[in-house]
């Protein structure tokens, strides 16, 4: 399905690789320049969707990403990160500098006090300002869905579709929980195509990434997915070493047990000329 957001589309069908879905991140307050080039190196080495950064690092994910064999990989950073209890005019500002630094999306964390009080025109309102100044930009509003009942993760779905929000998102990772089924199944049943959905927080394995976009999810925040990828190379080159050494195993079994043929005079040596010239052409 696509559904239109300030005169451009959104694709809302699920993504057919993995790798189409992942937004590789690094929130860490710690993080380095030299950190980020890491980061923006490894996703075009995998060809990830984008790479997701703290504002003070979008510029230096731009130039990076401008200047190498995939510039289409988007840079998406965040506003009100991690707790969202910023003014909205302070969001306003941190939207504008991260938009005039480079970021072709914005993850922006909702107020989830003014969510808790039932202020849900507050959170419209907050998120409209943001959409308003956000130059066609895709803008995500990060709920929490930890801190939220049911209901109150109905009522925000409702703000973010009226302020015209293209993504609502789980969690920031710093939550109490992060994505998981249950939640994401239910903001699909809410959004009914009006929002897409990322989910992101506590996805630790390509399985359960692969659960989520079943699930209704459209993009992966993660900063653990490439090691998944590691893992599937190394498990298949050792499941391929162990399978040949099996191999080697049972030839030698074989042969053993021929010769005891042979000493018994159950089999005579041109028989087991025979039989070691057909196992060595095997």
């Amino acid at each position: 399905m696509l559904f239109k957001r300030r005169e451009k589309y959104v694709e809302t069908n699920q993504p057919l690789n993995l790798h189409d879905a992942v937004e590789f991140t690094l929130l860490d307050p710690r993080a380095i320049d030299q950190d980020i080039k890491t980061l923006v190196n490894i996703a075009i080495k995998n060809s990830y969707y984008a790479v997701c950064v703290n504002p003070t690092n979008v510029f230096v994910a731009k130039d990076i990403i401008s200047k190498s064999s995939k510039p289409e990989i988007k840079i998406v950073s965040v506003v009100g990160f991690p707790l969202g209890v910023n003014k909205i005019a302070t969001k306003v500002e941190e939207a504008r500098s991260a938009i005039s630094d480079g970021a072709d999306e914005l993850d922006v964390v909702i107020n989830i006090s003014k969510a808790k009080e039932g202020d849900y025109s507050y959170i419209k309102d907050e998120l409209s300002r943001i959409v308003r100044i956000s130059k066609g930009r895709i803008i995500k509003a990060v709920i929490e869905t930890c801190y939220l009942s049911r209901d109150e993760i109905k009522n925000v779905c409702k703000a973010c579709v009226k302020a015209k929000i293209d993504y609502v998102m789980t969690s920031t990772g710093y939550g109490s929980g992060g994505a998981n089924v249950e939640d994401v199944s239910y903001l699909h049943e809410l959004l009914e195509g009006k929002c897409a959905i990322k989910a992101s927080g506590a996805i630790k394995s390509p399985v359960q990434a692969e659960e989520l976009i079943r699930a209704g999810a459209n993009r992966i925040g993660t900063s653990r997915v490439i090691w998944w990828n590691i893992f599937q190379k190394t498990f298949k080159r050792q499941t391929k070493l162990q399978v040949n050494l099996l191999k080697q195993y049972q030839k030698v079994i074989l042969c053993f047990w021929l010769v005891i043929l042979v000493l018994e005079k159950q089999l005579s040596l041109k028989e087991l000329l025979k039989l070691l010239v057909a196992m060595m052409n095997k």
